[in-house]
C-alpha cells in the first residue's frame, strides 16, 4: 500500500517537472518573438517541433518501459529533457530553436509510456480514475508555478538564463528516482469490471473499434488543448493587453481551476460514475469547448479569464477518467506501448494546433478563428467519447453495461 502512493508521489514530481520545462516557453513566448523577428506562425512552428520529437517517440518510449521498467526510462527521460531545455537557452536563430525543441520533445516523449505503465501496473482498474487524476494534477499545477516564476525570471535575468535554470529540477527528480523508486509491483490487481481488457496481441487490438475510438478523441481532444496550453499568454498579452509583469500571475489562474477538475472529475470517474466515465469524458469536453467560447466572446479582461478558467477546469478533468478507460483496455504486456500509441494521436493534433492557431492569428490579425477551430475540435473529440460510451452501453465490443 506505502509503495504505489510513493510510486505515484514520484511519478507525479516527474510529471511536474515536465510540465515547468513545457510551459516556459510559452511565457517567454512574446520575448522569442521579439528577440528573433518571429511572426505568430513561426512561433507556431517552434511549439510544434516539441510536439513532433514527443509524438514520435511516443509507440517507442512505451515499447522501452514495457521491456526496460518504468524506473529507467523516467530517468533516461529526465536527464535528455533537462539536457535540451538548457539548451534552449543558447539558442541563436529561429533553426537552432527548431531542433533544439524537437530534441526537447524527444526526451519527453521517452518517459510517457513509463508513467502510464507504472499507473497500471500499481492500481486498480477502480483506483485508476482517482490515481490517473491526482497524477495529472501535476499538468495543472506545473504552468501555475511555472508561469509567475518563469515571468519573474525573464524580467530579472532573460529569457537564455531563464532556460538555463530550469535545467535543475529535472537532474534532481532523477535522483530521487534512482534512489526512492521501489522494486517489482503486486502480483495482481482488481481488474475492470466494465471495460474488459482487449485480448491477443497488437493485431487483435488495432481491429477493436474502441482502440480508434479513443485514438480519435484523444487526437482531437489535444488540438484544444495543446492550443490552448501554447497560446493562452500570448492571447492574454496581445487581445486582453495584460503585461509582462502580471501575465505570470493571471495566466495561473486557468491552471489552478484545472488542478480542481482533475480532482473532482477524478473522483467521479472512479465512484459514481465509473461505468460512464466515456460519456464524462465527452461532458467535460463540450463544456470545456463552452469556456474558450466565452472566453474570446467576453467584452472585459474578468470575464475572459473566467472563460479560460471554466475551460482549464474540464479541459484538464478528462485527464483522469479517459487514461483509466485507456488502462483498462489495454492488455498488460504491452501496456506502456499501447497507451504510448494513444497519446501518439493526442500528439498529432498537438503538433498541428499550434501551427493552425498561429497561421489563423498570422491571416487574421486576430485569435477568434483560433477559438473556433479548438472549439470545434472539441466537439468531435466529444462525439467520439460519447461513441465509445455507445459501444459499452450496447454491449457491441464484448462488454456489460455498469450495474
Amino acid at each position: 500500500m506505502r509503495s504505489r502512493w510513493l510510486v505515484l508521489a514520484l511519478l507525479w514530481i516527474a510529471f511536474f517537472t515536465a510540465y515547468l520545462d513545457r510551459v516556459n516557453i510559452t511565457i517567454a513566448g512574446p520575448t522569442l518573438m521579439k528577440t528573433f523577428g518571429l511572426t505568430p506562425q513561426q512561433f507556431g512552428y517552434v511549439l510544434a517541433a516539441f510536439t513532433a520529437g514527443y509524438a514520435l517517440l511516443q509507440v517507442p518510449g512505451g515499447i522501452f518501459a514495457d521491456r526496460f521498467g518504468a524506473k529507467r526510462m523516467l530517468v533516461i527521460a529526465l536527464l535528455v529533457w533537462s539536457l535540451f531545455t538548457g539548451l534552449t537557452g543558447l539558442a541563436t536563430s529561429l533553426g537552432m530553436l527548431l531542433f533544439i525543441r524537437f530534441l526537447f520533445g524527444v526526451g519527453e516523449g521517452l518517459e510517457n509510456g513509463a508513467h502510464f505503465r507504472a499507473l497500471g501496473d500499481w492500481f486498480s482498474s477502480k483506483e485508476r480514475s482517482g490515481a490517473s487524476g491526482l497524477f495529472h494534477t501535476a499538468l495543472a499545477l506545473g504552468p501555475a508555478i511555472a508561469a509567475p516564476v518563469a515571468a519573474h525570471l525573464l524580467r530579472v535575468v532573460g529569457w537564455q538564463a531563464l532556460f538555463l535554470f530550469f535545467t535543475i529540477p529535472g537532474i534532481v527528480v532523477a535522483v530521487l528516482i534512482v534512489t526512492l523508486f521501489p522494486g517489482r509491483p503486486p502480483a495482481s490487481l482488481e481488474q475492470s469490471e466494465v471495460l474488459p481488457p482487449a485480448r491477443g496481441g497488437w493485431q487483435e487490438v488495432l481491429k477493436d473499434p474502441r482502440t480508434w475510438c479513443a485514438f480519435a478523441t484523444y487526437l482531437c481532444f489535444n488540438v484544444a488543448f495543446w492550443g490552448f496550453l501554447g497560446w493562452m499568454p500570448s492571447y492574454l498579452n496581445e487581445t486582453r493587453h495584460i503585461d509582462l509583469k502580471a501575465l505570470g500571475n493571471v495566466a495561473s489562474i486557468p491552471y489552478y481551476c484545472g488542478f480542481v477538475g482533475l480532482l473532482a472529475l477524478g473522483l467521479l470517474g472512479r465512484s459514481v460514475l465509473y461505468g460512464y466515465r466515456p460519456a464524462l469524458v465527452g461532458v467535460s469536453y463540450l463544456l470545456a469547448g463552452l469556456g474558450l467560447f466565452v472566453a474570446f466572446r467576453a467584452a472585459d479582461v474578468a470575464t475572459s479569464v473566467m472563460g479560460l478558467a471554466g475551460a482549464a477546469f474540464f479541459l484538464y478533468g478528462g485527464f483522469g477518467p479517459f487514461w483509466a478507460i485507456v488502462l483498462d483496455f489495454v492488455p498488460e504486456p504491452f501496456r506502456a506501448a499501447f497507451a504510448g500509441f494513444v497519446n501518439f494521436g493526442g500528439q498529432i493534433g498537438g503538433f498541428f494546433a499550434p501551427i493552425v492557431v498561429g497561421a489563423i492569428v498570422t491571416a487574421t490579425k486576430s485569435y477568434s478563428g483560433g477559438f473556433i477551430f479548438m472549439i470545434g475540435a472539441l466537439v468531435v473529440a466529444a462525439a467520439s467519447a460519447f461513441t465509445l460510451q455507445q459501444m459499452q452501453a450496447q454491449g457491441r465490443v464484448g462488454l456489460r453495461a455498469p450495474v
